[in-house]
């Protein structure tokens, strides 16, 4: 393996339209944190990047619907959410912002050398503008009914009942969310990143020499690349963010997925001014933390503005998360289905390690994970109280009793010391081989096998037992359980830094070192150790009951807002109804469409032909549960071009008060074709 001069760590910048959230934390902040840590306790030279994303239109929206400007929002979130990281130990080197004059200034020197070579494509389009505003409208400023599943306040990037993917042109009567106005076509131009030439050096670099990423990484990325890139823009019509540096390109920004990665070379920049050591020197490692959402920016389109610019460096790995949901369901900002890490803190004072080791226990590394209160409660009781808390408290207690704290001399030793001796030593390069590639669930389980260890040693060795009648036998069981205490201290550090400094206070041990993981001799005979306290305390039912009759409260106020929301709409006449066209028809194919997570392209028979419809239900049906579904459909619908493929029709889909959606079927099977009436 390749050894590095340098690390450099950067983190996904949340974005600054709301606090943080146990998702966020999971998916990049923990594993992002241990691995820093980590670092740091080896003497690497290593700096840990982060800050506020605080330019895009979801920014600019809040900010309108609360009356105040984009700058408010942005300040309110900053600080709220550095705070909540620094108080939940997240050691960043620094926590800038987006807004900041630096990155203005680094994002137009990035965006003029690429447009100065000559690396951009102009090109001039069709979009929406409204006339009353005077301006052209971002995706989310326009609001139409769904193609889909017919919600009339679908956004023109993506439709939140059905989850769609959507283009503002595909929506039904489109209108401005600024003045209500129905918006027209104009033309604009715009600056695009050729992601189609770099195509082959991709395939190149990610698929054959980065074949160590992980798999839902590299196969993302491969979906990508194998199905063609396309160029992507970058710059928008808003006037929240960084100008485009161009004469003639007023009322135009960068667009913020081209703006917010070079977030991470500003903050660089604003740290230290060594900046280019950590960004263009090829010894350097650098390596990005982020969610599945971020991967193709990240490792597609980043990576291809730092090649074009052509000085920096590039990521050698991204090891992304997946997604954490909450209770059986998905976090939502939106429904504020979620466990806000400020909210956290204030009800759990103290208790940031809890939280830090079952996010980290339960991280969703390899697939989509769940956090619930009732898991979390267990994690704490079962795990960090009876097992980690119980053995340090024992030894510790046994050692002040029967020595005064003072470290015994290791005497004769058996064939059971010896194995455990060795096992200290072969848990920590466990620990070490884990973390070194990015599987942090597993180090955190090895590490906790040490403290397992260290109790089934105590338990067989029964040292309150022997000690009347085999003191010097004693001696040496506590020492060696002391050895494994002083371990217990340094390899838990990256994962439990709050209770692992007030272990190492107990056990008189300096700066947790990784050079001393695993040694036998940590505590010296004679070293003195302190009174033991209680590493961590039993979480009762009372206390989980509260946070779930929270989140209840909170999905019954969001039940009765979609009650509300849903009324019935106006009457219309019976010969209109009549116009529409509802069949049953049956699916011949399914498959899911390519660069989307919630469209299944569907090949169905309708008694009168054989049609394709694109329909947003991938997140409730996989491909094979649909074929030979029999289903009903709006068989007269005006064809739509979706993702490039014509969907001729509308599957019809009731939803549950859980969002779920459920497909009406005929109650037998009938003939395709047959009209519903």
């Amino acid at each position: 393996m390749k050894t590095f001069k340098r690390y450099l760590v950067t983190s996904a910048l949340p974005y600054a339209n709301g606090p943080l959230h146990i998702g966020h934390l999971a998916g990049v902040y923990v594993p992002s944190d241990i691995y820093t840590r980590y670092l740091r306790m080896k003497g690497e030279d290593v700096i840990s990047i982060c800050g506020s994303d605080e330019h895009g239109v979801p920014i600019t929206l809040k900010a309108r619907n609360e009356g105040i400007t984009p700058k408010e929002v942005v300040d309110r979130y900053h600080f709220l959410n550095k705070k909540a990281f620094e108080d939940f130990g997240i050691t960043f080197d620094i926590y800038s912002r987006t807004s900041n004059k630096i990155h203005y200034e680094t994002a137009s020197e990035f965006f003029l050398k690429l447009y100065n070579k000559g690396d951009f494509v102009e090109k001039i389009s069709e979009q929406y503008y409204d006339e009353e505003a005077g301006c052209f409208l971002a995706d989310r400023y326009i609001v139409g009914t769904c193609p889909h599943c017919g919600n009339e306040n679908a956004y023109g990037d993506q439709c939140e009942k059905c989850g769609t993917s959507l283009s503002p042109n595909e929506l039904i009567n489109p209108h401005s969310t600024i003045s209500g106005s129905k918006p027209v076509l104009k033309e604009t131009k715009h600056w695009y990143l050729p992601l189609d030439k770099y195509e082959g050096w991709l395939k190149k670099w990610i698929l054959e020499d980065h074949k160590e990423w992980k798999s839902n990484v590299y196969g993302q990325c491969k979906s990508w690349i194998d199905q063609g890139l396309q160029p992507r823009a970058v710059s928008r019509d808003l006037d929240w963010g960084v100008p485009v540096p161009l004469k003639g390109a007023e009322g135009k920004v960068l667009y913020v997925w081209f703006d917010a990665p070079i977030g991470y070379i500003s903050a660089t920049k604003e740290l230290t001014p060594s900046w280019e050591k950590y960004w263009k020197d090829p010894e350097t490692r650098m390596v990005h933390f982020i969610g599945k959402d971020n991967i193709v920016f990240h490792c597609i389109i980043f990576p291809v503005m730092l090649k074009a610019e052509g000085s920096f460096i590039l990521p050698d790995n991204v090891p992304a998360n997946e997604f954490l949901n909450l209770e059986g369901d998905k976090i939502s900002t939106s429904r504020n289905w979620a466990v806000w890490l400020h909210e956290y803190l204030e009800d759990f004072p103290g208790k940031q390690d809890v939280l830090r080791y079952t996010l980290c226990a339960n991280a969703p590394e390899t697939k989509d994970n769940d956090f619930t209160w009732k898991d979390f409660q267990a994690r704490n009781n079962n795990e960090l109280v009876a097992i980690l808390g119980n053995f340090v408290n024992r030894t510790l207690v046994l050692t002040n009793n029967y020595y005064h704290g003072a470290v015994p001399e290791r005497g004769a030793t058996d064939e059971n010391d010896e194995s455990v001796l060795a096992e200290i030593s072969a848990i920590k390069k466990n620990v070490e081989a884990s973390l070194g590639n990015f599987r942090f669930r597993e180090a955190l389980k090895e590490a906790m096998n040490l403290a397992r260890l260290g109790n089934k040693y105590l338990a067989d060795a029964e040292p309150w037992k022997l000690v009347k009648t085999n003191p010097a036998r004693v001696k040496t069981i506590l020492n060696i359980a002391l050895q494994i205490t002083a371990n217990l201290a340094v390899l838990l550090e990256p994962f439990l830094p709050f209770s692992m400094e007030k272990l190492r206070k107990m056990t008189n041990q300096g700066k947790a070192d990784w050079a001393n993981a695993g040694r036998t001799d940590l505590l010296k005979p004679g070293h003195h150790v302190n009174k033991a306290s209680l590493l961590f305390d039993k979480i009762e039912d009372e206390e989980i009951r509260k946070q779930i009759d929270k989140l209840h409260q909170t999905k019954r106020a969001n039940e009765q807002e979609s009650a509300t929301i849903l009324q019935a709409k106006e009457p219309v006449s019976f010969d209109d109804f009549t116009k529409v066209d509802i069949r049953t028809a049956t699916v011949l194919e399914a498959e899911k469409v390519p660069r989307t997570t919630k469209l299944l392209k569907l090949k169905i028979d309708t008694g009168l032909d054989i049609r394709t419809i694109v329909s947003g239900i991938a997140e409730y049906f996989e491909p094979q549960q649909m074929i030979g579904k029999q289903i009903s459909i709006v068989a007269n619908l005006e064809p739509r071009r979706i993702k490039g493929i014509e969907s001729k029709g509308m599957i019809l889909m009731a939803e549950d008060k859980d969002g779920k959606f459920v497909i009406i079927s005929p109650e037998y099977k009938v003939s395709n074709g047959s009209p519903i009436k």
